[in-house]
């Protein structure tokens, strides 16, 4: 059926409700058949048994030479009952009376009948003229039971129309109005398709929705369409890569998803902004949630954990460019010193100057190299001294501080959440008025490392200690870009391991991680 789609709407529901219809027609009719078979059937047989049993009749069919009283006998009973035929027969069933006249002396059509074995019968019979119809046939008994003939009382089977017409509660006037009311309501349905697809075409609409799913699969971008409930509407393959979600997530609440908070907080709208960071499974996701009014909200997400990576390679770059850079700003301190000390001629101090020096920096490697087994670790601590110690603040181990050997992902991990959590507490303590000290505590008990960072700053305020974690929250202005992660990379490399990080204040901010050593860190 081609055309446009409300007269396609209405050509095929036009075609339902007259197969509808006709079906309803067909079962009244059924029924009209069934209920005059039954009636009429008990009726006919009525009527051939009582002319059976009349003597008049009996006595005729006995006696071949006076069978003139059978067609009296034969009208009364069809007068009285109404019956369409009322037939009389010998008792080879060659017909003696009968309405038609050029049936007489033919065989009586009996069909199935069993009237000839001595028993009643009734059925549907076909007649000589096509026609079929419900017939009642008797046998007439004479004397020393014998058959002397057949009584058949009989009702034309009306056809199709006619049984309409003869079903209970006028069925003609009840289909006719049941037709008018299903080609309204028809009419109406389509013009209300029509104006719920914007007048689309069902080409039109298929050409839509093709486009839509190019779209939602073809870019890069990641796109989540959710509804007033919160229930995922759509999602592409981008989306479902970049926060690990199920094949089966269509149709079920954000809630229900195994996210985490931070992911929930910005699908759900609890957190708004733009350009918002979810860490997810080892990527960093940037989302935007757009409200739509009466729909729900859609969010688009990008991936941005090579960039991140770049961002954290080149902040490696520029903190050992800001450990070079500080130790020959403090080695220029030095030499200026010691040029000062020959130029004044005071050697003496100046042999102790250099004595000191040298001391004081042989002994902070050898105690690092002493206690921390680790190169790369070790390396980190010697760095950050030299940073700490351009910024004024004094950087040192703890006395029972002690890290083993541990292979090249352990390390890298240690060495990562070392340095995020020296770095913030150099930037909580500088500037600070009291005197500046971060004091470093990494302990390797079995097969877990404990890092403990202590710092003489302000603390953290007790509102924000978990959400400087879950958030990758900062508390510094943003300057250069993003700020924040740190933390919150630190708590994603914990959890992955299968550890923890926490932080409490205690004359400033005390923050532990733990680190399981042999656990399978997954990619």
């Amino acid at each position: 059926m081609r055309g446009p789609l409300s007269r396609q709407l209405l050509g095929w529901q036009l075609a339902i409700i007259l197969v509808l219809l006709a079906s309803i027609a067909v079962f009244s009719v059924s029924q009209s058949n069934s209920s005059f078979q039954a009636t009429e059937g008990r009726r006919m047989l009525s009527v051939a048994e009582d002319l059976a049993a009349t003597e008049g009749v009996r006595s005729n069919l006995q006696d071949p030479f006076d069978r003139d009283g059978l067609p009296i006998f034969a009208e009364s009973a069809r007068s009285l009952s109404g019956a369409d035929e009322v037939i009389i027969t010998d008792a080879r069933g060659v017909v003696l009376t009968s309405p038609d006249p050029g049936q007489r002396g033919q065989l009586l059509p009996l069909g199935a009948s069993t009237v000839l074995d001595g028993r009643a019968w009734v059925g549907q019979v076909r007649g000589a003229d096509g026609k079929e119809s419900l017939v009642a046939h008797v046998p007439v008994i004479g004397a020393g039971a014998r058959i002397v003939g057949v009584a058949a009382a009989g009702r034309e089977t009306p056809d199709f129309f006619a049984g309409v017409r003869r079903a209970p509660g006028n069925p003609l006037m009840l289909l006719s109005f049941a037709t008018f009311l299903a080609v309204a309501g028809s009419v109406l349905l389509a013009r209300r398709v029509k104006h719920q697809t914007l007048g689309l075409e069902p080409q039109e609409i298929t050409r839509l929705v093709e486009h839509r799913e190019a779209m939602l699969h073809g870019i890069r971008e990641g796109v989540l369409g959710v509804d007033q409930q919160n229930r995922i509407t759509l999602v592409n393959d981008q989306a479902r890569e970049l926060l690990s979600l199920p094949a089966d997530c269509v149709g079920r609440d954000i809630d229900e998803l195994d996210l985490n908070d931070r992911a929930r907080d910005v699908l759900t709208g609890r957190t708004g902004g733009v350009d918002q960071i979810v860490l997810r499974r080892g990527r960093v996701v940037v989302l935007n949630r757009m409200p739509i009014s009466t729909v729900g909200a859609v969010v688009t997400m990008r991936d941005r954990t090579e960039l991140v990576d770049l961002q954290q390679e080149l902040a490696a770059h520029r903190a050992t460019t800001d450990t070079l850079r500080a130790q020959a700003h403090e080695f220029s301190n030095r030499l200026h010193t010691i040029s000062g000390l020959i130029e004044l001629g005071e050697f003496d101090e100046l042999a102790r100057f250099v004595d000191r020096v040298s001391h004081t920096r042989g002994q902070w490697q050898s105690e690092v190299a002493a206690r921390i087994a680790d190169p790369a670790t070790a390396a980190l601590l010697v760095a950050k001294a030299s940073l700490a110690a351009e910024r004024g603040v004094g950087l040192r181990l703890s006395d029972g501080s002690a890290l083993g050997e541990v292979d090249e992902q352990s390390s890298a991990d240690v060495t990562t959440v070392l340095g995020n959590l020296v770095d913030n507490a150099l930037d909580a303590v500088e500037g600070a008025a009291a005197s500046n000290l971060i004091e470093v505590d990494i302990r390797h008990a079995g097969d877990v490392v404990t890092l403990v960072v202590r710092d003489s700053g302000p603390g953290v305020a007790p509102e924000i200690v978990e959400e400087v974690f879950r958030h990758g929250f900062s508390t510094k202005a943003a300057r250069d870009g993003e700020r924040g992660l740190g933390l919150a990379l630190t708590r994603q490399i914990c959890h992955r391991r299968g550890g923890s990080v926490q932080v409490r204040n205690e004359r400033g901010a005390v923050f532990t991680a733990r680190l399981p050593m042999n656990t399978e860190v997954p990619a």
